[in-house]
């Protein structure tokens, strides 16, 4: 009775030597983990991991929409500058930039669940400190790290598309953006009661909560059968896939579990593998642009709302101006958000669910590539159209169009992403991405907040001229990703991928 458990790990590592090592005997039947995914279907579990995984959404939403809510006040407090604003943002997503490329790294190489949870510890750890901030620097230094750990909420995007079925992909995905949007009208919400009675620092406590109640509920999700086989643990990767068919009440396909032979872990260099070479080039440039898009219409809203740059008034968007204080004609343009403000962040916030109907479709339908390339040509006409000098109502209808535009870019380039490159370089080639990225949401708040004061028009048509570019970029992306497999590694050549 004693030496039962040994003998258990005993015959579970013989039974992946076997796998590594040996192929199965002549005419047993096999199957891989996406048959079995197949074989399975859809059912309660992914309905789990969509709630659970697709959670992550609502934390992230709320750590990076925080800034565009505490930004009045802490310019205020700290009696800050425009470009000392735009650095908070700036930093956030530095710290997201490195750490999403390491991250990525250490996905592939231990584990997508296990960074899911690491990253998850980080950024609540990280934001309560923030709380406590005593200073600018300190402030500044603190959302950095928080940028750090966001980065690592990818890897719940990664165990998500590669648990789901392929027909099924292109419709739960995208319907994930109701967690983001739900994170992003919270926040606000929030804020509007917070804010102005117990103050920022309460905020920031009380948006901690959704990720620490996360890290309590991720032991209900295993780690992704793909990646165990991938890592040659094919007893674990079968484990996990007999749990999903007794949870999905499904039967499992005949035979033995049967992957390629252990695949080393992924490496930079084959991102530029010339299979994938033009794809991750032209994918690098799409993540930036839209990366850029969509911070900047964030941004640019608290601005318009805060300062009206639209009609070139200094009073917020829908409020009557008033008698100028010396505090409206200092330098650090001091102007906490009111209640109108807050109204309007949350209708144009509304505005990123609006068009996932049509995104699903469109990805659905008309392929990744080409759905892309509307939106993204959309986006640039609606940057344009936020010159005309308009109503408050007009302005919260662009601004509505603008954030269910950027949504809609955000939906389609994670599904690609995630899709177009094969398990074992799957979390790296999503955190180099994501890295790169981070360098058009670092460059926004320069544009938004500091060169959108000096004209209006000129960021604008930058905001614009980038979207085209991403267009044209999504157009012409050499690989269309609709209603194909999950790649297990990289091809070899003259095989169809």
């Amino acid at each position: 009775m004693a030496t039962a458990p040994k003998d258990a790990v005993n015959t579970i590592a013989l039974e992946e030597i076997h796998t590594e090592g040996q192929e199965p005997p002549k005419g047993q039947k096999t199957f891989t983990v996406e048959e079995a995914v197949e074989t399975i279907g859809f059912g309660r579990f992914h309905i789990a991991l969509f709630l659970i995984m697709g959670s992550t959404g609502v934390a992230e939403a709320m750590e990076i929409m925080l800034i565009a809510v505490v930004s009045p006040l802490i310019r205020c407090e700290w009696q800050l500058h425009d470009w000392q604003v735009a650095l908070v943002t700036t930093m956030v997503f530095f710290g997201y930039m490195v750490f999403s490329i390491v991250l990525g790294l250490l996905a592939d190489r231990y584990g997508r669940w296990k960074i899911l949870l690491l990253s998850f510890l980080w950024g609540a750890y990280f934001s309560l400190l923030t709380s406590f901030a005593p200073s600018y620097i300190w402030f500044v230094f603190l959302r950095t790290m928080v940028g750090g750990g966001v980065s690592g909420h990818a890897q719940g995007l990664i165990i998500k598309t590669e648990f789901l079925p392929t027909k099924y992909r292109g419709y739960m995905l995208p319907l994930s953006q109701v967690f983001w949007l739900a994170g992003s009208l919270l926040i606000i919400g929030l804020a509007s009661v917070v804010n102005p009675t117990i103050g920022w620092r309460w905020l920031i406590r009380i948006a901690s909560i959704p990720g620490i109640i996360l890290i309590l509920v991720f032991k209900f999700i295993p780690e992704s059968a793909r990646y165990n086989v991938s890592t040659g643990n094919t007893a674990a990767a079968l484990a996990t896939l007999r749990r999903i068919a007794k949870i999905n009440r499904a039967a499992m396909p005949e035979g033995v579990l049967q992957e390629p032979p252990k695949e080393r872990r992924g490496r930079f260099k084959d991102l530029i593998h010339p299979k994938y070479l033009r794809t991750t080039l032209q994918i690098w440039i799409i993540w930036l642009g839209i990366a850029f898009a969509y911070y900047g219409v964030i941004l640019a809203s608290a601005e318009l709302l805060e300062r009206d740059l639209s009609c070139g008034s200094t009073a917020p968007l829908g409020e009557d101006p008033g008698p100028v204080s010396e505090e409206s004609r200092s330098p650090c343009h001091c102007h906490p958000f009111g209640p109108s403000a807050y109204q309007t962040m949350i209708i144009s916030t509304a505005g990123e669910i609006a068009l996932n109907p049509v995104n699903i479709l469109g990805i659905n339908f008309l392929g990744r590539r080409l759905s892309l390339c509307i939106t993204m040509g959309c986006t640039a006409l609606f940057f344009l159209l936020l010159n005309i000098c308009t109503s408050s109502a007009g302005m919260t209808g662009f601004l509505f169009m603008l954030r269910a535009l950027v949504s809609a870019n955000f939906n389609t380039i994670y599904i690609y992403t995630a899709e177009v490159y094969p398990t074992t370089m799957r979390a790296l080639g999503m955190g180099t991405s994501g890295s790169l990225c981070r360098v058009g949401a670092m460059v926004a708040p320069f544009i938004s907040q500091v060169l959108m004061s000096a004209s209006f028009l000129g960021a604008l048509c930058l905001f614009s001229s980038v979207c085209v570019v991403c267009a044209i970029s999504a157009f012409t992306l050499p690989i269309e990703t609709k209603g194909r497999a999950l790649q297990v590694c990289i091809a070899t050549p003259g095989v169809p991928a």
